[in-house]
């Protein structure tokens, strides 16, 4: 995930506007940080190209001691609002001012999902994170940043900035280092910590001398030379794909907290995080990938961020396909269950994702979004694809682009108008609900005939649909276009067509029908009004559902009757009991044998709506569960031995198939 995304999509979407005209402006940053006390002291000159009038964002926690503008002190009254102040100042062509105050102590509580929306600047002597639109620093509202940093902090404690570094020296009592950013930048973040460095330098690709680096927490530092053996493959893939490597640096830093940001020329990733064995093979490519596109072609946020959707295709996507043609299908049936618990009223066209702030979101502006980019590589070829990916980055490198320009790039590619392409996925809300409303067969000459009538429902798309047409002698593919709610298609086969089965491979970015969606614990996690329920519990059982429950669901849960999702807790028995109250299925086999501490699965009423169980031992066991359980959302049922996942898995789907034998 881009930074960016921790500024919030007000922020975002303002800065966007700004930016698509306003010149870069330079700072000359000089800053000293005690995280013991967090105290921070700055300096900055800022620079501009012309004698303009600007504003200044700054952290509500920080003071202005001095301010002049062109050599000229000037006091000033800061609006401030929402954490932060706005100093508007009288055109100048330079700006000179010291700051201070107090960091935000480290915030070590947050989960994930609350570090998203969290933006103070903070620190404490596990770390100091200082994120870009946290106001640690006087920004230029809404302009792009070259910068020169001095950081200096306490001589245990090692610090950076995105970009290249300059110097660095370490005394007995101090670590001074510098950093330039010379490209235009979306702001500046900063990162200390008492860290390890380990270093190596890379050849790349292309030519380029890269410095590689760890930052990371004595606990880390043995993986160290393998995060920086996994950063060089994913540079020299990514360089062969789309083109150089856009830096000097690239480094990988360890967080106290749950984080996991990509910044230009570096990520941001927990402590947690890194220690988990499959990261170096997906999360991280991920954020590699994102110096390309986030930190090195800027969304338009205003028109929408395609970013995380086509490094989400390049990356995430990409590991899966080399994997296996069965790996990367699990991975498409993944988005679209995931995609199918998304609520109607919760959904939204793609054009108006800017930044990951909940469930939905990442759902739309990841997943679906990398469902547009897989859908027009099929549509318009592997080698236009690529060509067009090759033509974005040369000619967007470092400037602000949206959507029209990733088109203009494909068209150029492929020589095919996609105008109506783009428009269907990006300015419509929801997606087509596929299903096949009639096929029949009879004999013609030299074989067989096949009608197949497909609904889509309104508005209808332009869509290539893949049938798969199961006949007596094996299996073949067709596709049959459509542009109307419902069509009509006919194939001449050789053989006696037996059934006709729909999207098999999921190609198609659709709303699966409920058999092709069986209930996943996201469904539950996205409802608009969730229940909680505790048969037989006790004050203690009672506190941590209650707990569970405000870490499970993004809408807070009632104890009322409701249509969406129910959650209901309890001890084993008290779950069994429940179950044969009301009359519904008895704990699965999969379960039966009440292993591990805590048992949870999804099931689907008669009435429609997603019930999640949760069975557990004790009160203990249930709290257990509050961290990790909000991350397997795309799981229908799990086995825990106390925090740990020890088993689970999802319900069988079962694909749209029409047998021409029963007319069903």
């Amino acid at each position: 995930m881009i930074m960016r995304a921790v500024i919030g999509a007000v922020l975002a979407c303002a800065f966007a506007l700004a930016t698509a005209h306003a010149a870069p402006v330079e700072h000359q940053i000089q800053v000293r940080i005690d995280p013991a006390t967090r105290v921070l002291e700055g300096r900055d000159r800022i620079s501009l190209d012309s004698k303009r009038a600007v504003a200044l964002l700054l952290s509500a926690r920080l003071r202005i001691d001095t301010l002049a503008v062109d050599g000229r002190r000037i006091s000033v009254t800061p609006d401030t609002a929402r954490g932060m102040q706005r100093i508007s100042l009288p055109a100048a062509h330079r700006i000179d001012l010291r700051w201070g105050g107090v960091l935000a102590p480290l915030a070590r509580n947050l989960d994930h999902r609350e570090t998203l929306g969290y933006a103070e600047p903070a620190s404490g002597e596990e770390g100091t994170f200082l994120p870009s639109g946290s106001g640690w620093y006087p920004a230029v509202d809404g302009a792009l940043e070259r910068y020169r940093v001095d950081l200096d902090l306490p001589a245990m404690q090692r610090g950076l900035v995105p970009g290249k570094l300059i110097a660095e020296s370490v005394t007995a009592q101090r670590y001074r280092a510098r950093f330039a950013f010379e490209h235009p930048a979306e702001g500046i973040t900063l990162i200390a910590g008492p860290y390890r460095i380990e270093e190596r330098r890379l050849r790349t690709a292309a030519g380029s001398n890269v410095r590689l680096r760890t930052y990371f927490h004595a606990q880390l530092a043995e993986l160290a030379s393998g995060y920086l053996d996994s950063v060089a493959g994913y540079l020299d893939l990514y360089e062969r794909w789309i083109g150089p490597y856009p830096f000097s640096e690239f480094s990988v830093v360890s967080s106290p907290t749950p984080t996991g940001f990509g910044m230009p020329s570096l990520t941001y990733l927990g402590i947690d995080v890194l220690r988990l064995p499959f990261i170096r093979s997906t999360s991280l490519g991920h954020e590699v990938l994102h110096n390309w596109w986030g930190n090195g072609v800027y969304p338009d946020y205003a028109r929408g961020n395609w970013s995380e959707g086509l490094t989400t295709f390049m990356a995430d996507y990409a590991y899966r396909e080399r994997e296996s043609p069965a790996s990367a299908r699990a991975a498409r049936l993944a988005w679209l269950r995931d995609y199918a618990a998304v609520a109607s009223d919760e959904d939204y066209p793609l054009a108006r994702f800017t930044a990951r702030t909940h469930g939905a979101s990442q759902i739309v502006g990841y997943n679906k979004a990398a469902m547009l980019f897989f859908m027009l590589r099929d549509a318009i070829g592997e080698t236009a694809f690529d060509a067009g990916l090759r033509r974005f980055w040369r000619e967007q490198r470092f400037r602000v682009a949206s959507w029209a320009q990733l088109q203009s790039a494909f068209e150029h590619a492929s020589g095919k108008p996609l105008a109506a392409f783009f428009a269907q996925w990006l300015e419509r809300a929801g997606a087509p609900r596929l299903r096949i409303a009639n096929a029949r067969s009879e004999e013609a000459e030299g074989g067989w005939r096949l009608s197949v009538t497909l609904d889509q429902g309104v508005p209808p798309y332009a869509l290539s649909v893949p049938l798969a047409i199961r006949t007596a002698q094996g299996e073949l593919t067709r596709r049959m276009q459509m542009s109307h709610e419902r069509d009509t298609a006919v194939f001449d086969l050789a053989a006696h067509p037996l059934a006709v089965v729909l999207d098999p491979d999921l190609r198609i970015m659709r709303r699966l029908a409920p058999a092709e969606a069986p209930p996943i614990l996201r469904e539950a996690m996205l409802a608009a009004s969730p229940t909680q329920l505790t048969p037989g519990a006790d004050g203690a059982m009672q506190a941590a559902a209650g707990d569970l429950a405000r870490r499970l669901f993004e809408n807070a849960p009632t104890a009322n009757a409701s249509v969406g999702a129910t959650l209901i807790v309890g001890r084993h028995a008290d779950i069994d009991a429940w179950l044969t109250r009301e009359h519904m299925a008895p704990r699965p086999a999969e379960l039966a044998a009440a292993r591990g501490s805590a048992q949870v699965w999804t099931v689907r009423a008669s009435d429609g709506r997603i019930v999640v169980l949760v069975s557990v031992q004790d009160a203990a066991a249930l709290t257990a569960l509050e961290r990790p359980l909000p991350h397997y959302g795309q799981q229908s049922y799990l086995v825990f031995d106390a925090a740990r996942v020890i088993e689970r898995g999802v319900w069988p789907t079962q694909a749209q198939t029409w047998d021409l034998a029963t007319q069903r």
